[in-house]
């Protein structure tokens, strides 16, 4: 099976954000010593251990969409709209954020992204050229 262009850059920003988030999470403490969860942000030891389930998160889409998997697309539209939705939260409760307009803005931004994922007209059933 040849896989499509857009599911090797997809995986490709996923490899990406780990080989940027990994490192900043433990090398630079400002960073790393927080994470956001559901929208609300986690600080100290919570961060520290939580935050490698970040990493798994990335990994496995960078692997789903390098080996094809057919869940990889939905599943990556699902977590657009879990992002969406923690930034709306996360805007409104935390005193980083920018109040509700902000998480509103952003939420639509990766709505967007959500909702475009999984009708791309790339996205086309993968078949098997052999």
């Amino acid at each position: 099976m040849q896989r499509p262009w857009w599911m090797t850059a997809i995986a490709a920003f996923f490899v990406l954000s780990l080989l940027l988030n990994v490192p900043r999470d433990l090398l630079y403490p400002e960073y790393g010593n927080v994470e956001v969860w559901l929208g609300f942000e986690v600080t100290g030891a919570a961060a520290y251990w939580s935050a490698p389930i970040h990493w798994a998160m990335f990994a496995v889409g960078a692997w789903a969409f390098w080996t094809c998997k057919p869940w990889a697309l939905p599943a990556t539209a699902g977590y657009a709209f879990y992002v969406a939705f923690s930034h709306i939260l996360w805007n409104a409760t935390s005193p980083n954020g920018g109040g509700w307009s902000a998480g509103l803005l952003q939420a639509a931004v990766f709505s967007a992204a959500g909702l475009r994922a999984p009708v791309a007209p790339f996205a086309a059933p993968l078949t098997n050229s052999t």
